[in-house]
């Protein structure tokens, strides 16, 4: 959701090709090859189930996506039209990093929130950097940030503190990771 939405406002002309190549890859990298590995863990026995409910079993598909985060900040940073996208994926990684050490701490955030935090606050960023009107983006943003955080807790899937948490960590990794990067 987020690359669609770069892509429709990025200021910079940008080939519909490239922009499916950048997609999928994405799509891959972000989805396709976590997914295969949570499967490959439940296999093993490693995880007990897909939703990771406890501590223990995030660490290990945590610390993989801070590999990839890492990897694909690493690589769209170099990219002078993707440089901003370089920065959301650099943020959310800050996230993760904070998610991990607090795992030590028996804290347990919601990773949903997280991402749908770590958005809004890259569009804050990415909409200030370049003028654009934030109001179309952030209040929908806002509100799908909103209702996943409510449904994470409906689910009973987290306690407030975690969502909160979560909420507040996505938001600030954004600006730190543009105030630094950028």
């Amino acid at each position: 959701m987020g690359i669609v939405l770069f892509l429709a406002l990025t200021p910079n002309s940008i080939p519909r090709e490239v922009g499916y190549f950048l997609l999928s890859i994405i799509f891959f990298t972000t989805y396709v090859i976590p997914l295969v590995f949570l499967f490959f863990l439940k296999h093993f026995k490693l995880i007990k189930s897909l939703q990771l409910t406890s501590i223990s079993e995030r660490k290990i598909p945590v610390f993989m996506m801070l590999i990839i985060f890492y990897i694909l900040g690493s690589y769209l940073i170099q990219i002078s039209v993707f440089q901003a996208l370089g920065i959301l994926f650099h943020g959310t990684n800050m996230a993760l990093v904070v998610v991990y050490i607090l795992f030590f701490l028996k804290i347990k955030t919601s990773l949903h929130v997280l991402s749908m935090s770590s958005l809004f606050g890259f569009f804050l960023m990415y909409c200030s950097l370049y003028n654009i009107p934030m109001m179309p983006i952030g209040i929908p943003l806002l509100l799908l940030t909103g209702l996943l955080a409510s449904s994470r807790l409906i689910l009973k899937a987290h306690t407030p503190r975690e969502v909160y948490i979560a909420f507040f960590l996505g938001i600030s990794s954004q600006c730190l990771a543009f105030m630094l990067l950028q």
